[in-house]
């Protein structure tokens, strides 16, 4: 945090957010300037006397706005929830935060109702990529604003969720670390659900360690990133499924980094998965997903469909037929997946891939509607296998300065994500050396 202070820093990021020049009225739909700057102040003024505390007292972090925040409506990106009542209490991850002192700097923009990997939402604006920005292109999704709130230092870190990559994608856009959690690590209670199966809760930020710090917090763990040598390492690279339509940019840089990690001593083991020639079958008529995100919006959409973005409001109609069956179906379906994931992987500390298979497109080419749906799918194609899967990951930028963003994903089984974490600081010291 350099010599400056929990306030300065707060105030200097509350002015990014102001700055008219700025994308801080699309990456933010509530700014809490004064909570932030009390607790700020209230972290300098106990450190001047000489109190410990936790090192992200007083540090700005925004939250998706999925997460219920005390005296504040949660809205999802939605027109729907407009006239939704304000949050009786804070998330059990906000109070989590809050209970460490953590500025909440305020709430970020996302896809609507977190149902795209995209990151467009009609109805309060969408973000766009710090990359390349006069070309307007996508930030990612469904954390959209979360990915942008730090990319652009408006936030020292960032929550999200993430049910099909939406930390990844928008981290991989941008040019940060995101990390999805094993589901069960962390709470969502005060959460607004897309998927009750897939749903996972995780942190965004510039760096494996401070992504790690906020984990600690939001996980209520007591574990810690252990040091690793990359000679140490013993790395599946997944050369099935994952490296279908890859541009030339993701393919290239994507090779670049494997070969900094093989030259760094780290063993590099090439896989074809048997498990992942099944993902299209668990995934079909918008499987578990659109089924639970049915359930939930159902009496909403009888009453208010014109309300919501139709690009979203069909994919979960698509709930409407999956059956009770069909529904006992996929979930045996996907427990069947995850034990063979597990033995499949089993030999490795961790497997790679590339979050997502294309550099971010531009917003016009995704105008069209047949157009936007292929983007989507193929966005969330490599990062949905994690959730699919139960698994835990990692993607940090693996691209040269100045370069289009490219994300390298560091994937393990469930229950690892302190393995996975500590294997993803050691890759990252490799590839920013």
């Amino acid at each position: 945090m350099g010599t400056f202070s929990k306030l300065e820093i707060v105030d200097a990021m509350l002015s990014r957010i102001d700055d008219p020049t700025g994308q801080g009225s699309v990456v933010f739909t509530q700014v809490y300037r004064e909570q932030a700057r009390a607790s700020a102040a209230s972290a300098d003024a106990l450190k001047k006397v000489g109190i410990e505390q936790h090192p992200l007292a007083g540090v700005a972090i925004s939250v998706k706005d999925l997460f219920d925040v005390k005296g504040a409506q949660t809205l999802a990106g939605s027109r729907v929830l407009k006239d939704a009542q304000p949050a009786a209490h804070d998330a059990a991850v906000i109070a989590r935060l809050r209970q460490c002192g953590a500025s909440i700097i305020g709430k970020t923009n996302m896809s609507e109702f977190a149902f795209s990997g995209l990151g467009i939402n009609p109805h309060y604006g969408t973000p766009v990529s710090v990359w390349d920005r006069p070309a307007r292109r996508i930030p990612g999704g469904s954390s959209s604003g979360a990915a942008v709130s730090v990319a652009e230092g408006m936030a020292w870190a960032a929550i999200g969720t993430d049910t099909g990559g939406s930390c990844r994608i928008p981290a991989a856009l941008n040019g940060i670390v995101g990390m999805k959690p094993t589901a069960s690590t962390v709470p969502r209670d005060g959460v607004l659900p897309l998927s009750f199966s897939y749903d996972s809760i995780g942190p965004l930020a510039s760096t494996v360690a401070d992504c790690a710090r906020v984990y600690s917090v939001i996980s209520a763990s007591a574990a810690a990133l252990v040091e690793r040598e990359c000679s140490t390492l013993r790395l599946g690279v997944i050369r099935n499924y994952v490296m279908e339509g890859l541009d030339d940019s993701v393919g290239y840089t994507y090779e670049a980094a494997l070969r900094k990690l093989a030259a760094a001593g780290a063993i590099l083991h090439e896989l074809t998965l048997p498990v992942l020639i099944d993902i299209p079958d668990v995934l079909h008529g918008g499987g578990l997903v659109a089924a639970e995100a049915f359930q939930w919006h159902r009496e909403l959409l009888s009453s208010q469909e014109r309300e919501y973005d139709p690009r979203v409001s069909v994919r979960i109609q698509r709930g409407k037929s999956i059956s009770a069956a069909d529904y006992i179906s996929l979930l045996g379906l996907r427990e069947r997946m995850i034990q063979r994931w597990s033995a499949q992987i089993a030999a490795f500390d961790s497997v790679l891939m590339p979050t997502v298979p294309t550099v971010a497109p531009t917003l016009e080419a995704l105008e069209d509607d047949g157009e936007y749906g292929r983007a989507n799918l193929l966005m969330l194609r490599n990062p949905t296998i994690v959730n699919v899967l139960d698994g835990c990951a990692v993607s940090l930028p693996c691209h040269e300065r100045g370069a289009a963003p490219v994300g390298l994903s560091i994937v393990g089984d469930r229950q690892r994500d302190w393995q996975v974490l500590s294997i993803a600081h050691a890759i990252e010291q490799v590839l920013s050396a």
